[in-house]
């Protein structure tokens, strides 16, 4: 979810070097959606949002590229030089800071040095790992398991980490080797003492799934700091917003269909929350006649089934929104739709059929989403 540049091949993407609706054969070397680092082969693979257009004052605008992706931060505000620059360092030192905590691709990383420590014992990290990592722990342990950040053994081995796969495809017994030391219950948190630890050495962790939400709470909470009171931060295409615009109205985002005859399937007004979207349309690859999606199931231990289905969901943290969202659409419109309701999240679900996109929207989200076409 986030703003989209003009669309190419039926879809957006950050850059011209890779179209996300095109399969990648497994040869050339396909990588996750949230390919940190990889700034040439970048894919704004779930860029279902956008903002739409308000009467009334210039917005100040920032943007750049961070975490294999891009960022855009809207401020409504007359800003001077100086605030200008205020701004721009406070985001971008925002940004650095997550990326040098949790990057997979950075082999420098916080992250990437617990995943590569080879020992049970606790691992020293920064608060902000153990408060992402608690998170992620929060919405594994609601959804059954549909969401766990110790599914980077998984994803690799489907070609969507940070290696390149020129491999077959994982087999059965792989497959049961790999989940023997996958699940969330394997890692140890203790906020105290600032320290992970993994019950199995081979444990490793990606966080693509909530960090670029936690991303743009961290940025957010950088531009409070400063005294703005009127933004919108996009990261990777998840959002937060704080505020009203000067016309009086909350920001408003675009709801984007998968449908290339009707890209906007609705709008919502966000007023201090985060908004993130997870599909299984927009980063895959064919083999022998099968599509595989960047989404995996760490259940199973396999990418889901591809429906042309998005989930979207509003919270107030946009990290939470991210992860759930990624849960959801691991469960699947039918199962997802209960755990949203239960939960009382507010959730749309989008899927492409032969008519179009059919909806399902959880109470929380009807009372929110406006479909395109209503008055």
């Amino acid at each position: 979810m986030r703003r989209l540049p003009p669309r190419r091949g039926g879809h957006a993407t950050s850059f011209p070097a890779v179209s996300p609706d095109q399969p990648r054969p497994r040869d050339a070397g396909h990588r996750q959606w949230a390919a940190w680092g990889v700034a040439a082969l970048v894919v704004a693979a779930l860029a279902v949002w956008r903002p739409l257009a308000d009467a009334g004052g210039e917005v100040a605008e920032f943007s750049g590229p961070t975490m294999g992706t891009t960022y855009t931060v809207s401020v409504d505000a007359d800003l001077s030089e100086e605030q200008r620059d205020g701004v721009r360092r406070a985001v971008d030192a925002e940004l650095e800071r997550v990326v040098r905590l949790m990057s997979s691709y950075d082999t420098t990383s916080q992250l990437s040095r617990f995943n590569a420590y080879s020992s049970t014992e606790p691992f020293a990290v920064d608060p902000e790992v153990i408060e992402v990592l608690e998170r992620a722990r929060e919405v594994s342990e609601r959804s059954g398991g549909a969401f766990d950040v110790t599914v980077a053994p998984l994803v690799d081995a489907w070609g969507f980490g940070a290696a390149d796969v020129v491999a077959p495809l994982p087999d059965e017994q792989q497959l049961a080797d790999l989940l023997s030391f996958v699940g969330y219950a394997r890692l140890t948190l203790d906020r105290p003492a600032g320290t992970v630890a993994k019950s199995d050495a081979r444990v490793r962790i990606d966080v693509s799934g909530i960090a670029q939400g936690y991303a743009a709470d961290a940025v957010a909470a950088a531009l409070t700091d400063l005294g703005l009171t009127s933004y919108l931060v996009d990261v990777g295409g998840e959002l937060r917003s704080r505020g009203v615009r000067r016309t009086g109205r909350a920001w408003r985002v675009g709801i984007e269909s998968s449908d290339d005859s009707n890209p906007v399937w609705g709008t919502i007004e966000l007023l201090d929350e985060g908004v993130a979207t997870s599909g299984d349309y927009r980063n895959w690859f064919e083999e022998a006649g099968v599509r595989y999606a960047h989404i995996i199931d760490p259940r199973s231990g396999r990418p889901i089934a591809m429906r042309g289905s998005s989930v979207t969901v509003v919270h107030e943290s946009a990290a939470l929104a991210d992860a759930w969202a990624t849960a959801l659409c691991v469960l699947g419109p039918d199962a997802g739709f209960e755990v949203a309701r239960r939960e009382g999240l507010a959730a749309a679900f989008i899927t492409m059929t032969s008519g179009g996109p059919e909806s399902r929207l959880t109470p929380a989200m009807s009372r929110r989403a406006q479909a395109a076409g209503l008055p």
